[in-house]
Parts: C-alpha cells; structure tokens; sequence
C-alpha cells in the first residue's frame, strides 16, 4: 500500500471513531473512549503492517525480474560473442587460403612469362632455321617457292580426287545399307501393324450329334443313307466309337462344308432317308453359295477395295474355303491387301493400287483345280475378263517371279506376299502335297471319258467314281477300274495302297399325278 492508502484508511478509521465515539458518549460512558482509541491504533498498525508486507512482495518480483533480464542478457552476449568468433575465425582462415592463392599466381605468372619469352625465342630460331632449310630446298630443287608451292598443290589435288572418290564410294555404301534399313524399318512396322493370327487349315470337320442313336439313322438300312451322302458330297463320313460325334473327311472345302450343313439340317430335321438326303444337299449348296459371295463382300469392305465385278467377289468367297500348304487363302488374301497398304504408304506411291493388287493377287487359285495352267496365268485372266485395271494385272502377276516387276507396287505386292506366308506357323508343306496328291487322284479319274463324277476320299487312299451307267456295262467298269489302277500307280507317289472304288447306278424316276 502506498502511503495515499494509508492516509485514506487513517481518515475513514478517524471519523469512524468520532461517530463512534459520538454515539458511545451517548449512551455508554466516558471510560470507553479510550477502548475505541485503542482499536484505532490497533487497525492502523495492521493496516500499516499489510502495507509493509505488500511492498516487500513487490520489491522481490521486481528483483526476481532483474535478475531474469539481466541472466538473458548475458546468454545472449555470450551467443553474439562466440559467433563473432567463429566468423572472425573462418575470415581469418578465407585470408590466409586467398594469400596463398595469390601467392600460386603470382608463381605461375612468372612462369607463363618465362615460357612466353622462351616461345618467342624458339619462334626466331624456327624462323631462321625454316628461312635456311627453303634456301637449300631451292638450291638443291633447282625450283623457287612459287614453283615448288604450284607443284606441291597440283600433287594435293591429285590426292583431294583420290580421297573425293574414296568418300562418295563410302557415301553410295552407306545409302545403300540405309535404304536397306529403311527397308527393314517399313517391312516391320507393316508387319506389326497387320500382326493377324493363323489356324491351320485341316481336312476334317466333326459335327456333334444330339446322341448315339443318330448314327444308325445316318447310316441307314444297309447304309443306304450314309452311302447316298457320300455319293452326293464326296465326303467320307467316319462313324466309329467317338460319343455323339460324326466325322467328315475331305480334303475339297466346299465339299466338306456342304457336307456339314446338309447333315446339320438333316439332324434337326429328324427324316433321314435318300430322297430328303438330296434335297438337304441341294439346299446346303445354295447356302454355300451364299456364304461365300459373303465372304468375298466382307474382304472387299474389310480391305476398303471397293467397285470389284461381282464375279471378281464370289473367287474371293471361294478363296475361304481354300488353303496353300495349309494356309487359309482368302486371310492370306487380306493379309497382303493390308500389309501392301501399310508400305505403299510409307513410301508414298498409290495405296489404293497397291491394296487392290494384294486382294486380289491369288485370284487364280479359286478356280486352278477347274482351269489348265498356273494360277498366276490364270488370275491374269480373270482380271483381264472381269476388266481390271493394266496396273493391277502386272502388280499381281509378278508375286512369284514369272514376270519382272516394273512399278513398286509390284514389288510390293511380292514382298508382303513373302512376309504373310513366312509367318511362324502360316504354312505347311505336308498339308499341301497331301492336297495335291488327291487333286490329281481326282484328276486321273476324271480324265476318263464316261466318268460322271469323282471323290478322293478315305484320306486318298480310296478313290469313289460315278460313271454313266449308258457308256459302259458291267463287265466294262471291271477294265476302267484297272487300267485307272495302273495309271496312278505310274503318275503318283503315295504311301500304302489306294482302293479304287467305281460305281455304276441306274435310277428309274416317275411321277405320280
């Protein structure tokens, strides 16, 4: 307490003791007053005593505080101290590696001069030397600088040629070997770009029955029905112990599809007999047609090669149901058309040209089984009569080397035709001299005059012919069977034995009306 305070506290405790002792007077009597000057002197004294206290307590916290600001103060002096040291260490430090290095460039300084001065005089002795060594040259030459300096020129030039030649031969050397990588560059990326898979095409086709009971009903009373279905498709049917399953053996395609499909319909359709055989027969041959003017549709769509004569179209369908050492054609087909598109616009020549040529280079082999000759000629001339262009015509007749290609899109096209049939797993050669060897069975047997129809079937080791019941009579087909027997064993290599099988069939057909 300040001393304000206590003067306050004296003042209120003096007329509280007036008032009290006013009204003491009143009604208690004089001897009292001295009590209440007593208990005025004892409140002042605690009231002075409180104050005593109070300012002692202020007085310590602001020691206290001193001693704290004044601890503070000299921590941080102390930091600012030690770090001044440490900067004043490390400038020291700085100043004795710049005086150092002052020094070393001073050193080398004095060094470099020294060189300077002896490469100047080295320069004035080479001089002399060099002013010496040409007067010997022209005394010994008989030449002067001039002379000497012509001559010196005409035998550099000499040399510049020799090395010119040697550098433009480098030059054709490696054009040569970057238009090859160039080459490499595009054949691969057209390869990535068309990278189609493969199956390779077999020569049966199973067709699952709705249960074992079938089969006798496809065989038939005596094998009426299985024999009918044989004659009618050239399909070999091959029932044995397989569950719920019929085997069509053969290696034409067509045939086997028709085949598939007629006994597929006969299936479902429950009536198997002779005459219902014929009519399924019939009916699964025009669906083939179908699919396979289809097909040819979707190749040109699939390819962008639009405006092909519809019979142009229908080759191609049949493409699909024709291999090349077990390659599907008509994917080979594609595949060409695709892989000629990609190169011919890598390098700029005519797409359009180049796709079309490639859909249609292997045209020919639709009907080479029918029609004499490669199936190269062949193509030729159906381009030709279905009015192809004379660029196509060329661009496909030089894929096997019979004619020299004149444009690049004839090179094209033999190139993709490589890449598509070296393909790992595109080809195979059984597969094909197997097919061969049972076209030219079929061949043979459909050389004779009278011979009405013939299928290799059995996996060519049967051949089965229907000849013209008119032209020979029994003991006759006894004398074709033979000599036909001779005939292929002088034209054909084939392992084990081949059955030749002739059939001779007289059919009276009237109607009812």
């Amino acid at each position: 307490m300040n001393n304000g305070l206590i003067t306050l506290i004296v003042l209120v405790a003096a007329i509280v003791g007036c008032l009290i002792g006013y009204f003491i007077r009143k009604s208690i009597a004089e001897g009292k007053i001295n009590n209440a000057e007593e208990l005025a002197k004892k409140l002042i004294e605690e009231a002075e005593k409180d104050a005593e206290t109070s300012k002692k307590e202020i007085l310590l916290e602001a020691k206290e505080e001193v001693h704290r600001l004044r601890n503070e103060f000299e921590r941080e002096s102390r930091e600012r101290r030690n770090e001044l040291q440490r900067i004043e260490r490390r400038l020291i430090q700085k100043e004795e590696s710049l005086d150092k290095k002052s020094d070393a460039l001073e050193h080398k300084d004095e060094k470099l001069n020294k060189k300077l001065k002896d490469l100047e005089d080295q320069q004035k002795e080479i001089q002399l030397l060099y002013e010496k060594e040409i007067q010997k040259l022209e005394e010994l030459s008989n030449l002067t600088s001039e002379e000497a300096r012509e001559l010196l020129l005409s035998d550099i030039e000499k040399e510049i040629k020799h090395e010119a030649a040697i550098m433009i031969k480098d030059i054709e050397t490696k054009a040569k070997e970057d238009a090859e990588k160039k080459a490499k560059e595009i054949i691969t990326y057209a390869i990535q770009k068309c990278a189609a898979d493969h199956v390779a095409e077999t020569t049966v086709t199973v067709v699952q029955l709705p249960n074992d009971e079938m089969k006798g009903r496809i065989i038939g009373r005596e094998g009426r029905n299985i024999r009918t279905l044989e004659t009618l498709t050239g399909i070999d049917l091959i029932i044995d112990d397989t569950p719920e399953a019929v085997i069509l053996s053969g290696f034409d395609a067509i045939r086997r599809e028709v085949a598939r499909l007629a006994l597929e319909k006969l299936i479902v359709d429950g009536r198997i007999h002779p005459a219902r055989i014929e009519e399924m027969v019939e009916k699964a041959k025009k669906e083939v047609d179908n699919i396979i003017k289809e097909e040819g549709e979707q190749a040109t769509f699939d390819t962008g090669v639009h405006g092909l004569h519809p019979e142009l179209i229908k080759l191609l369908g049949r493409l699909k149901y024709r291999t090349s050492y077990g390659q599907n054609v008509l994917k080979h087909s594609i595949e060409v058309s695709y892989l000629a598109g990609i190169m011919a616009a890598e390098l700029g020549v005519d797409v359009k040209l180049a796709k079309r040529a490639g859909l249609l280079h292997d045209i020919g082999k639709a009907v080479d089984h029918e029609i004499e000759g490669t199936h190269v000629e062949i193509g030729m001339e159906l381009l030709r009569k279905y009015k192809e262009s004379k660029d196509v015509i060329h661009a496909m007749s030089t894929h096997h080397g019979d004619y020299e290609p004149e444009t690049i899109e004839a090179v094209l096209i033999t190139a993709a035709d490589a890449i598509s049939a070296a393909r790992p797993g595109a080809r195979r050669e059984t597969l094909e001299s197997y097919i061969k060897r049972l076209e030219k069975l079929e061949e043979i047997a459909d050389s004779y005059d009278g011979v009405e129809k013939s299928f290799a079937i059995q996996a060519g080791r049967e051949v089965r012919i229907m000849v013209k019941p008119e032209q020979y009579n029994d003991e006759e087909i006894v004398v074709l069977a033979r000599n036909m027997t001779k005939r292929i064993e002088g034209e054909l290599e084939y392992p084990g034995q081949i059955k030749v099988h002739i059939i001779r069939e007289t059919r009276a057909i009237e109607y009812a009306k």
